[in-house]
């Protein structure tokens, strides 16, 4: 139950059932893995908004929003409430401006650790002392870094529906650490052509006098593949290969490798987690493609 208004009280409303919703991959404890993610996290919990921040984490984990979409600066999502029509989010995020980022980009294009962590496509752990030398935050420090609203009648900003999303982009933080680059105004192919433009020398004559880690600093365009030949005579060849010697031949000792290389889905929406459910097909296949290379009968 709760107080409204000084008028009385009336009992809190149930969220309609929603079916194909995007659900939380945490089933229990905090959101989030990573130190960028929970960072994130950190913000929205800052609100100090209750009972909505535990609401907010049962609607992400019971799919109850329908959509998310990022863009520049921006999230904007629908959650099905308790009401027939689902309600509209939208997050905004001040976004740094051109100037900003190339100052952040010269103090990141400074130390190749740095550059050569993001062009890996990882998040350097101390990326946030970079941006405080340039007199800057990656993420939102203050309140006006955020704006956010939701169509709810809910008198509470940040809302549950709201705070559902949050958790959620939380998340997708773990799987694409390059989203809170997004948020903040600056896309990732965008950071890295700065980051190869503050890593090369100025001056006259910079190019000739560069050297080759950082010429190589800034990441090359590769041209589109071309279309795979529809005879696989032609994709093999027809020349004999050399004769194969296996040595050893065994189940691999880590389970759907390339599955677990891959991470989860954005915004994933199954009832299981994709690893979850196909871990144990990949131990079945194993098992079924060893006894047919050694000629055992199925």
């Amino acid at each position: 139950m709760a107080w409204w208004g000084g008028f009385g009280y009336y009992p809190p409303s149930r969220p309609r059932a929603a079916k194909g919703g995007i659900r939380a991959q945490s089933r229990g404890g905090r959101f989030g893995e990573s130190w960028w993610a929970k960072r994130w996290i950190a913000v929205l919990e800052g609100f100090q908004i209750g009972a909505r921040l535990t609401r907010g984490r049962s609607y992400a984990r019971r799919g109850q929003v329908l959509s998310i979409t990022v863009g520049k600066g921006s999230v904007t999502a629908k959650v099905q409430g308790s009401r027939p029509t689902p309600y509209q989010v939208t997050i905004q995020v001040a976004a740094l401006t051109r100037a900003e980022w190339k100052r952040v980009a010269k103090v990141l294009g400074a130390q190749a650790l740095f550059a050569a962590k993001l062009l890996a496509g990882e998040m350097p752990e101390d990326i946030e002392e970079a941006f405080r030398t340039a007199k800057l935050s990656l993420f939102p420090g203050r309140s006006q870094d955020l704006t956010t609203a939701c169509s709810c009648p809910d008198w509470s900003n940040p809302c549950k529906h709201i705070a559902a999303v949050y958790y959620l982009l939380g998340e997708e933080f773990d799987r694409d650490p390059f989203l809170i680059f997004r948020l903040r105004g600056m896309e990732r192919e965008e950071l890295f052509g700065l980051l190869g433009g503050a890593a090369a020398p100025k001056g006259k004559g910079a190019h000739a006098n560069a050297t080759p880690t950082a010429r190589a600093s800034a990441p090359q365009a590769v041209p589109p593949s071309a279309p795979l030949p529809p005879e696989p005579t032609a994709f093999w060849g027809n020349e004999e290969g050399p004769e194969c010697a296996v040595s050893e031949v065994r189940i691999p000792p880590v389970n759907a490798a390339f599955l677990k290389r891959l991470g989860s889905l954005p915004f994933w929406r199954g009832e299981e987690r994709m690893a979850d459910a196909l871990e144990e097909r990949y131990r079945e296949a194993a098992v079924t493609g060893l006894d047919v290379f050694l000629g055992h009968p199925s």
